[in-house]
């Protein structure tokens, strides 16, 4: 009796089961937010806050037109001010090697099942290398994190800028009170 010897799986059924793989790893960066979205960017605020700069603003044209007491009111307000710029700050993450160690592990194990004899040897340094860059960046940008900066124009002509971590709720133009550090809103 014949004993038929084990193959291994052909080179397609590899190919399509390492794409199933790293498709399966994207989407569930993804979904975990580890990989960054495109829903809007910094410059978004950026040609907000030109625009604003170069249109004269019908602020001053309208304040003789206000009543006394308004006046009066708005001018005792040190804290009140508007919202003059909302950036994105993207942090890029440092890698500890552990990215890249990993990285090298799976490179080389995919680059080996490639070829045979030399074109093996070969495959596998090359996907250990690749494998090692792709690890170590894919660490970097696990471990980055977003920070918003906002301008707030005081009504004395003073500005400062206010950092919060997450996503802030307001927009260029609103009137807010900055209380202890704290943007509260002034409608």
């Amino acid at each position: 009796m014949e004993t038929q010897a084990s193959k291994s799986p052909h080179t397609l059924y590899w190919i399509a089961g390492i794409a199933v793989t790293l498709f399966s790893a994207v989407g569930i960066a993804a979904i975990m937010g580890w990989i960054p979205t495109s829903t809007g960017g910094p410059g978004d605020s950026v040609v907000a806050a030109k625009q604003s700069a170069t249109q004269p603003t019908a602020r001053s044209h309208t304040a003789p037109s206000r009543a006394p007491s308004q006046i009066a009111s708005r001018a005792r307000c040190a804290e009140c001010g508007v919202i003059e710029a909302v950036r994105e700050i993207d942090t890029k993450g440092e890698g500890s090697g552990l990215g890249a160690v990993g990285g090298a592990v799976v490179g080389g194990v995919l680059g080996h099942q490639v070829g045979g004899g030399r074109g093996q040897d070969i495959a596998t340094v090359v996907g250990a290398v690749g494998g090692a860059v792709a690890g170590n960046e894919i660490e970097k940008r696990a471990k980055s994190s977003k920070s918003y900066e906002i301008t707030v124009r005081f009504e004395d002509g003073s500005s400062r800028v206010i950092n919060e971590a997450s996503a802030p709720s307001w927009r260029t133009g609103d009137r807010v009170k900055v209380i202890n550090g704290v943007i509260q809103s002034n409608a």
